[in-house]
């Protein structure tokens, strides 16, 4: 399915590069954006002991994705697409509901 988002890295003339994440999506925040969460582990040497963290990220949803809450999604850092977004929605992984 063709789009007209020109902020779409396969269809638009979005290029991508940098970090590339995979998360599940929380919420939708604002069109055509969504709010991703990924666990990571945090190492914290002077005590030697692991904790975990979660990192959330506004990513730009294109309009050829279909993406629900729940989803999980791999994601990648592109230019900055508005004050907070910074990454955008490469693929589907897993339909979370």
């Amino acid at each position: 399915m063709e789009c007209s988002d020109k902020n779409c890295p396969k269809h638009g003339g979005l290029s991508v590069r940098g970090q590339v994440v995979m998360g599940k999506v929380i919420k939708f925040r604002a069109d055509k954006t969504a709010v991703v969460e990924w666990p990571r582990l945090i190492k914290v040497p002077k005590y030697d002991r692991v904790y975990k963290a979660s990192s959330k990220v506004l990513a730009h949803v294109p309009a050829c994705l279909r993406v629900h809450e729940g989803d999980m999604v791999k994601i990648q850092e592109t230019r900055k697409l508005s004050r907070n977004k910074s990454f955008v929605v490469i693929e589907v992984l897993k339909n979370g509901k």
